[in-house]
């Protein structure tokens, strides 16, 4: 690559890490975003003075004793606009008077369940045995093969030492399904409770996997949510001399002779179209849409290949009241067990995961709370017909009618308090990110492999790729860690010093 001008698709975490590194490495980088803030997936948006919480709920890498605590401040998403808060307990089940606490703490959260179910006595202390048997496992980061940087990273051997002793239970927990693993419990409020951890599809791994990360003292909750971790990105990356094109849609990456020299993109409300020329280019929209939509003909590669097959997204449907009533003595995340289950999508839901932002400063006016509401399942398909056959307006309104009537059976404050509402379907994610089936990671099934897909195309030059599909199963810690790949991998290329901003 002669040139040091670098093209990216996409102001996400993936596109803004991917900026903030080569910016600071001596590229002059431009990004393209067909949204009008940055963030991707990792967003928020207001209703009437009300701010919803549509993307992160914790943080992988909140923690300073992890590596990838020092790439969320090398990229500029921490800093002291947004102190880290450790939510506990992490979900409380709400039966009448009486609460279930999910405690951070494993010996905490066994006397709890114990406490509560004496004959699941065995299936406490096993799920006990495998938060402490996970605890010390977490992402590395490590620096890609013969790129040379001002801060070389690397697993240790003690890291690597500590998580050693969880290769025991790996295999049986791959194989196992969450759902399968929460069912050998017998009391029900445990289920439930214990059920509103991840989505149903996954399996058991991710389960364990993610209470022992809380259990660690990481996946803390930084002030502001998504939306000013990612701004805090978009003016680091732009102090540093970066340029971001909102409201601009790349239509196609164009490619000659197996080298890329373009894009083509939208401006104006699609009225204006304009060739850009280039030969370096990160694409860090959703590489599972990407590969069948920026190029002509899709995408061929056996990698490429290996994604249409092997990426199942995890879609959301979102679901969000603004309630003129104080709701602080409710838990910051109640888990509402329903006597008659919720349809949605085309899925049924026994319980409600809430977040009640009340214990949190301007996410509504004095004395209001936002509550919102995540319900995990494949349910694109189901709102996509929706969308063809004209009944998608009346299918969000009917299950707001729904979710409201169930919810304040058990918050009655909400009744005929809710000044400001809002439904997001995948349909929602899919029209204002392009991500694939609107989803936001890949379901680590039962049974599957776990994989990492490359950083640059096999057989175009100039090509690279960064998004939440770079590794199994995606979220926040994979997309900040796929743009730094894909910078490192240019920096490679190029015999340029990978330069890591000072934290």
């Amino acid at each position: 690559m002669e040139s040091k001008e670098v093209f990216i698709v996409g102001a996400g975490v993936a596109g803004l890490s991917a900026g903030v590194y080569l910016q600071n490495s001596g590229f002059n980088v431009t990004i393209f975003e067909q949204h009008t803030i940055p963030g991707g997936l990792s967003t928020s948006w207001s209703r009437k003075g009300y701010l919803f919480e549509g993307g992160m709920h914790w943080l992988t890498g909140s923690s300073p004793e992890l590596t990838l605590n020092r790439v969320w401040k090398e990229v500029g998403a921490l800093k002291e606009n947004n102190p880290i808060y450790n939510r506990d307990p992490l979900y409380t089940l709400i039966r009448g008077n009486k609460k279930l606490n999910l405690y951070r703490d494993p010996k905490k959260l066994k006397e709890e369940l114990l406490l509560k179910s004496p004959q699941d006595k065995k299936a406490i202390n096993r799920l006990y045995r495998d938060i402490l048997l996970f605890k010390n496992v977490h992402m590395l980061v490590n620096d890609i093969f013969g790129v040379k940087s001002t801060h070389p990273t690397h697993a240790s051997l003690c890291e690597l030492l500590k998580m050693a002793p969880a290769a025991l239970r790996l295999s049986k927990l791959t194989k196992q399904s969450y759902l399968d693993y929460v069912a050998s419990f017998k009391d029900t409020d445990i289920q439930h409770l214990l059920r509103t951890v991840i989505g149903a599809s996954y399996n058991a791994l991710s389960f364990i996997y993610t209470l022992a990360s809380f259990a660690s003292g990481d996946c803390g909750y930084p002030e502001g949510g998504s939306i000013r971790l990612t701004q805090n990105m978009a003016d680091s990356f732009i102090a540093l001399g970066g340029k971001i094109q909102f409201k601009t849609k790349v239509l196609a990456v164009k490619m000659q002779d197996n080298q890329v020299c373009g894009l083509e993109i939208s401006t104006g409300n699609g009225k204006n179209t304009e060739f850009i020329k280039t030969n370096s280019i990160i694409v860090t929209q959703d590489t599972r849409t990407a590969i069948d939509t920026l190029f002509s003909p899709p995408l061929e590669e056996k990698w490429a290949k290996k994604m249409r097959k092997n990426v199942i997204s995890e879609q959301t449907m979102f679901i969000c009241l603004g309630i003129k009533a104080d709701l602080s003595k409710y838990p910051r995340a109640p888990v509402l067990a329903l006597s008659e289950p919720l349809s949605a999508g085309g899925l049924e839901f026994s319980e409600l995961r809430l977040n009640n932002y009340a214990h949190y400063e301007k996410h509504a006016p004095d004395g209001c709370t936002a509550l919102t509401c995540l319900l995990l399942g494949q349910s694109y398909d189901w709102w996509k017909v929706r969308k063809e056959d004209g009944s998608y307006k009346t299918e969000k309104a009917a299950l707001l009618e729904r979710f409201v009537s169930l919810v304040e059976q058990q918050i009655p404050e909400i009744h005929g308090n809710i000044e400001a509402s809002d439904v997001a379907t995948p349909c929602t994610y899919e029209r204002y990110t392009s991500s694939y089936k609107g989803g936001w990671m890949s379901v680590w099934r039962p049974g599957g492999s776990s994989f990492t897909f490359p950083a640059k195309s096999k057989n175009v030059k100039g090509l690279y790729f960064a998004s939440e599909r770079g590794m199994m199963p995606g979220g926040l810690p994979i997309t900040v860690w796929a743009g730094r790949r894909a910078a490192q991998q240019i920096c490679k290329d190029t015999k340029t010093t990978f330069v890591c901003p000072e934290v």
